[in-house]
């Protein structure tokens, strides 16, 4: 018997020659398979074993019970954090507008208005004379401290780098050179020096073309982030609303299939979910539909009256110092018309000033929704209308050159009938007309966001409690196969 050649190469076999392709290691270094025996299949994917196991499953009752259940779980805990997720969402808005935006828009007007007054109540001082009457510097005095109050409560809530934050520094920055002007108009007013008309001129034009349109676009800007945040709190939620839908549809179909099965009317756990499914859809339904309706009313009834109501007074607290001006100027500043006369130019901003208040005030007294919001606004138009008729009077005398007549007309004592006293009644009727559609608004806001109270907290755990049910009812019936 012959040996092999130890440590040599084994002799080629008859199916494998030497030398052919299937005697040599491959380059791994590994033998090859032997001929007819086929390679090992290919490893397969966990989402592939998952996919094969699931279709097993499916082929038995306890198998596409366990999907079932799996799958009702899921629905109604997505329905319920949707829910929880859009309702926290638009309680947040709708908060945001009672006690955020809005207060910071009115505040935005508030410091509007207390700018044109201190404008106004300056140019009355100055007609008074090198003293003035205390009241009126007292009056001074209080809406420069109102506004710059309001500049620094709108400082605190600006985000830095925005728009408003830009504009709230720009003011900070005018309102003291303002006060510069003035106190150089009084100054040079005291010692009798003419030159403190032009000061006062140059303090009123600071204010009407710097600090009021800078004050308008603060005013602009809050009041688009209400529009914002009514725009986020009044959607219906949509997505939530589906998802309960398909939710009870999917208990519905679940407990029809148990009846079709074992012929049993009612599953407890099944129903259970269905029941609280259910009362989360019709109280988000239900919640939502009263919180819009309150929110949409404190806009349309709020909202609106108050723009306009700001509006309003602000056009009469122009109105009032451009009428001071005309007799501060005596004609020193005038204002060439398209028919080709020229008129004193602050007597021409009076009388559009006029116009804006007189649409304003018929605009409002259509928007109150009450007797307690349409008295003081057609009282308003009341003492509008005479205003307008001693204004005229104080001009014709001005015209005629009795100046001391038309300064009687203007500021003088209750005997003289001044269009003062008549500016003073308008501005008046208009703040309690402010504080009624205030306290409208406040109400109507307070009853929308109510009615979201509790809904994204009550959601989430009936949303927990109907996921356990529907465990518990499949669960039940898995029993049965043990």
């Amino acid at each position: 018997m012959t040996e092999p050649q130890q440590g040599g190469a084994p002799p080629a076999s008859a199916a494998t020659p030497a030398g052919a392709p299937g005697a040599a290691r491959t380059a791994a270094g590994t033998a090859p398979a032997p001929q007819g025996v086929p390679a090992a299949p290919p490893r397969r994917t966990v989402l592939a074993e998952g996919a094969d196991r699931l279709r097993a499953a499916a082929t038995t009752e306890p198998g596409r019970l366990r999907i079932i259940g799996a799958v009702l779980a899921v629905l109604v805990i997505a329905f319920g954090a949707v829910t929880a997720w859009q309702m926290t969402e638009r309680s947040t808005a709708a908060d945001d507008v009672l006690h955020s935006s809005q207060p910071l828009s009115a505040g935005a007007a508030d410091i509007y208005r207390s700018l044109a007054d201190a404008n106004t109540t300056a140019s009355s001082g100055f007609l008074a004379g090198g003293q003035e009457p205390p009241a009126t510097t007292r009056r001074y005095e209080r809406d420069i401290r109102t506004a710059a109050a309001g500049l620094v409560r709108a400082a605190a809530s600006a985000d830095p780098g925005s728009p408003s934050a830009d504009t709230i520094a720009r003011l900070n920055t005018l309102l003291p050179r303002y006060k510069g002007l003035v106190e150089r108009a009084r100054a040079n007013n005291r010692q009798g020096f003419p030159v403190g008309g032009a000061y006062l001129r140059a303090a009123n034009d600071t204010m009407q073309r710097q600090m009021l349109p800078a004050a308008q676009k603060l005013y602009s800007n809050e009041n688009q982030r209400l529009r914002a945040d009514y725009a986020d709190a009044t959607p219906y939620p949509w997505l939530a609303i589906a998802l309960g839908v398909l939710a009870l549809a999917a208990l519905g179909w679940a407990q029809r299939r148990h009846y079709l099965r074992t012929n049993r009317v009612l599953n407890r756990g099944l129903v259970a979910a269905t029941s609280a499914c259910a009362i989360v859809l019709l109280w988000l339904v239900a919640g939502h539909s009263l919180a819009r309706a309150g929110l949409e009313s404190s806009y349309a009834h709020g909202v609106r009256s108050l723009d306009v109501l700001h509006d309003a007074r602000i056009a009469s607290l122009n109105a009032r110092g451009n009428e001071n001006l005309t007799l501060v100027s005596r004609g020193a500043e005038t204002r060439k018309l398209p028919d080709g006369s020229v008129e004193d130019a602050y007597d021409y901003a009076f009388q559009q000033d006029m116009k804006t208040l007189s649409e304003g005030l018929g605009k409002a007294e259509s928007l109150a929704d009450d007797q307690a919001g349409r008295q003081p606004v057609t009282a308003a138009t009341g003492n509008m209308k005479v205003w307008q008729q001693r204004h005229g009077q104080a001009r014709a005398a001005d015209d005629d050159g009795n100046y001391q007549a038309a300064l009687d007309k203007i500021i003088g004592s209750r005997a003289d009938q001044p269009t003062g006293e008549c500016f003073d009644s308008v501005d008046a009727n208009l703040a309690k007309a402010l504080d009624h559609e205030e306290s409208e608004f406040r109400q109507a806001a307070g009853d929308g966001l109510d009615a979201m109270t509790g809904l994204p907290a009550g959601a989430a755990a009936l949303a927990v409690m109907a996921a356990a049910g529907s465990l518990l009812g499949i669960g039940r019936r898995l029993s049965e196969y043990r």
